[in-house]
């Protein structure tokens, strides 16, 4: 597959009547009408007087109406997707942040979103109409309409901001030729083809539900199961009626839904899925194995970020080996090992992670001092620390700011988690950092139980496997564990939420 043709509109490949999108009681969208839908909004848009270079706010659940909006505004301007479970404060700083000229959401929802508009920013419907295809209405004609013009290459597709936990979170600009990379880099990762559906879980104001579920589905001509968002109940039922060949989640969706597995096997026997994938946190070995025996599918570890457009590496599908502890190697994406130097190190060296490729944005926006630290000699600093074993596969060792210095001792989270997660009484682990007075740092626990067992067993247990420097000083039985919005474990912010201040 080429990739001459690289906005978004031009990604849409499937034949003109194959479905593209699907959902629960909703009418499915075929390519054509999906195509023709995009420019007709796109037009509209335009006519709004919203056009190229200006940002525009998406305030909605998933669902194909998320999607055709998305793209309709990525054609049109600059899309800026939004949680719609935001708090009115955390949308007036993100409409702030991004310059967010409009707002699209759905009619009756998202009050917050539309609570913190400005009174100069358009606020538009998306309207469903019958056959399932999109049209957009605003009150307000306060703008002159622009010329009808469609999106080059070249232009901002999107707007996203990286997960700011210690500090405020940087805009990353993703242009459609960044997209466009990253979802052949997917669909070459995978075999992707018009034969494939995925099964959509992943919020669409994330970029691996952007790129890995919808567009690199859409990009190879397939179809995009699209239900209103993630519900282990509901997933189930989806897969009985939708049949997708495979799906992507977070370790955490993953293990929600071998909890309810048992009750469902029948449904995994009659509906096997082709693969399926993880990415962005860490999948621990033991829950790869779970799965892998639980759907009798390859399930294949991946690694992305926002500034690469989300995919940098991926295990492979058999009869390549996929390796559990390990997220694979670049397809279409270089990956180095860097000192603090930014030196290259060599094969088995440990140090930080760093990518180049057509995915890779060309930096944050008007963020010198960030595009310095984390743009060096034409490679991409991750941030994670990791090192390339013989046959090129990467093993990450964590976040090297959450990565545990114990009197100069530097311990990988990571390592007790799979260690925890191995006790039959664990149902989810997240080790993490304390302030120490004499060693600096000290490592703590925090398990979620699904069976009998306290925290002095569990550190016991530790203790028989891990070297008596790394077992957890103590161990916190709590009910959940704190999340992001995407699912993600709070790791670097543990000792602050469980209000662990310096412990002798």
């Amino acid at each position: 597959m080429t990739q001459a043709n690289t906005t978004l509109l031009d990604l849409l490949a499937g034949a003109d009547e194959h479905p593209a999108l699907v959902a629960p009681g909703k009418p499915a969208i075929s390519y054509r009408q999906l195509r023709e839908n995009i420019v007709a909004l796109a037009a509209q848009l335009n006519g709004f007087g919203l056009g190229r270079g200006d940002r525009v706010a998406i305030a909605m659940g998933n669902g194909p109406e998320m999607i055709v909006t998305f793209f309709a505004t990525a054609m049109a301007a600059t899309a800026a997707p939004l949680n719609p479970k935001y708090k009115q404060e955390e949308f007036a700083f993100y409409y702030a942040d991004t310059q967010a000229k409009a707002l699209i959401t759905l009619p009756d929802s998202v009050e917050a979103a539309l609570a913190a508009a400005t009174s100069d920013m358009v606020i538009i419907h998306a309207l469903s109409k019958e056959d399932g295809t999109l049209s957009f209405s605003t009150a307000q004609h306060t703008r002159p309409s622009r010329p009808i013009e469609i999106a080059q290459d070249e232009d901002v597709a999107m707007i996203l901001h990286t997960s700011g936990t210690t500090s405020r979170p940087k805009r990353v600009p993703i242009r459609h030729r960044n997209l466009a990379a990253s979802a052949h880099n997917i669909i070459r990762t995978y075999n992707l083809t018009a034969a494939d559906s995925a099964l959509c879980v992943m919020p669409l104001f994330h970029i691996h539900g952007i790129v890995a579920s919808m567009l690199s589905t859409l990009a190879s001509g397939g179809t995009v199961v699209c239900p209103a968002g993630f519900n282990a109940l509901e997933f189930w039922k989806i897969v009985e009626t939708f049949k997708p060949s495979w799906y992507s989640a977070v370790p955490t969706m993953h293990q929600m839904l071998l909890a309810r597995a048992e009750r469902n096997t029948k449904v995994i026997q009659e509906n096997p899925f082709r693969f399926i994938r993880s990415s962005s946190a860490p999948l621990p070995p033991v829950i790869m194995e779970r799965l892998e025996e639980t759907f009798g599918v390859p399930v294949l570890e991946s690694y992305g970020m926002t500034e690469a457009t989300h995919q940098m590496t991926s295990n492979p599908l058999p009869p390549a080996q996929h390796k559990a502890g390990t997220v694979g190697y670049g397809f279409g994406v270089e990956i180095g090992i860097m000192d603090e130097k930014g030196d290259l190190l060599h094969q088995g060296e440990k140090g930080e992670v760093v990518v180049k490729g057509a995915n890779v944005v060309d930096g944050y926006e008007n963020n010198p001092e960030a595009n310095a630290n984390a743009f060096v000699k034409g490679w991409f600093r991750t941030g994670d620390q990791g090192i390339i074993d013989p046959e090129g596969y990467l093993s990450l060792t964590g976040r090297i700011k959450e990565l545990i210095n114990r009197g100069g001792e530097k311990i990988s989270p990571l390592e007790i988690d799979d260690i925890l997660l191995r006790h039959p009484a664990v149902a989810e682990a997240l080790a993490f950092a304390v302030p120490h007075p004499t060693l600096g740092e000290d490592i703590q626990a925090a398990v979620v139980l699904k069976g009998e067992a306290t925290a002095s067993e569990l550190r016991a247990y530790c203790a028989t496997l891990l070297a008596e420097f790394k077992v957890p000083r103590k161990i916190h039985l709590l009910q959940e564990l704190p999340r992001g919005a995407t699912g993600k474990l709070q790791r670097i912010n543990m000792a602050k939420t469980l209000n662990i201040t310096g412990e002798g």
